[in-house]
């Protein structure tokens, strides 16, 4: 019988996107020696993808912004989309932490999270991660 092999996934939040391309980025560091160090698998949420690209853009200019594309055409990062269902458990997480205002991109990075089983998050998020209660763990582990 063949042994089941398992490979750890993390989810990839705006922000560790930013950071790993600015090296003036107080994030910049860290993410990349995790990012150096991890053999898991690193999916993003296709929600994550506009913000990121947004951000590299307008502060980083055109060749981020590229640079992170060619990462995904590369599989570097696997890009996982998102389904109606994700999208209406963003609903109900938008509601539930309407407080906290954590918008729908973060909303969908737990959503997702929650569908694929994922219990790690790689963010510099702790705010919003932080206070949100997933459904199939008692509370993300958050890295870097």
């Amino acid at each position: 019988m063949a042994k089941a092999f398992f490979i750890e996934s993390l989810i990839v939040d705006t922000g560790i996107i930013y950071a790993l391309a600015d090296r003036t980025d107080r994030w910049h560091k860290q993410s990349v020696d995790f990012i150096s160090t991890f053999t898991g698998k690193l999916v993003v949420p296709i929600t994550v993808i506009p913000e990121a690209s947004y951000m590299l853009n307008t502060h980083l200019g055109p060749e981020a912004e590229l640079s992170f594309l060619s990462s995904l055409l590369e599989g570097s990062i696997t890009v996982e989309h998102c389904s109606l269902a994700d999208l209406s458990r963003s609903s109900e997480i938008l509601e539930t932490y309407a407080d906290a205002n954590i918008g729908l991109v973060d909303a969908s990075v737990m959503a997702i999270a929650e569908r694929l089983k994922i219990t790690k998050i790689l963010t510099c998020d702790r705010r919003h991660f932080s206070l949100l209660r997933p459904k199939h763990c008692k509370t993300f582990a958050l890295y870097p």
